[in-house]
């Protein structure tokens, strides 16, 4: 699975900086032909172990076969960005966004005030926006605080 990912990544990846806006439709194809050939020989090595008798419960699984399902089930999910390649393969932005406010916590230690947490996350929010957009976030600010707000373009 992992070397699926590396190489749907680099498919992805190469169309975009081609300018492509989706997949040619036999790479997609073929990648989710092989991301099922994946699922099916991840289920063959890890069959469902048969509830114990006299237990109510089903048998603790393995995290293989937990991580297996949750692939099996939101497939649609794990390759959207090949469908739509507007969408980045890992959530990287999102944590990047994240470990600006754990920092600020850790280094603080907790926030004085709701009002404080609330301006510091809005003024977050809008520079990441600007950012993830292609704006330079200080040419977004400048034109907030001369009362030009900019505002991010909406999606199709």
């Amino acid at each position: 699975m992992a070397e699926w990912l590396s190489m749907a990544c680099g498919q992805a990846a190469t169309a975009r900086a081609g300018g492509a806006d989706r997949l040619d439709a036999a790479i997609l194809q073929g990648l989710r032909g092989r991301y099922e050939q994946i699922l099916a020989k991840g289920r063959a090595a890890n069959p469902p172990t048969p509830r114990p008798p006299g237990q109510r419960r089903r048998a603790k699984r393995p995290p293989a076969v937990c991580l297996l399902e949750r692939l099996d089930i939101h497939r649609d999910e794990v390759c959207q960005f090949l469908e739509d390649l507007r969408v980045p393969p890992t959530n990287n932005l999102a944590e990047r966004d994240i470990r600006m406010v754990k920092l600020q916590q850790k280094i603080a230690g907790c926030w004085r005030t709701l009002d404080g947490a609330q301006a510091f996350l809005t003024v977050r929010s809008y520079v990441s926006t600007a950012r993830k957009q292609g704006v330079n976030p200080l040419v977004a600010l400048r034109q907030l605080f001369e009362g030009n707000a900019w505002l991010p373009a909406m999606p199709p």
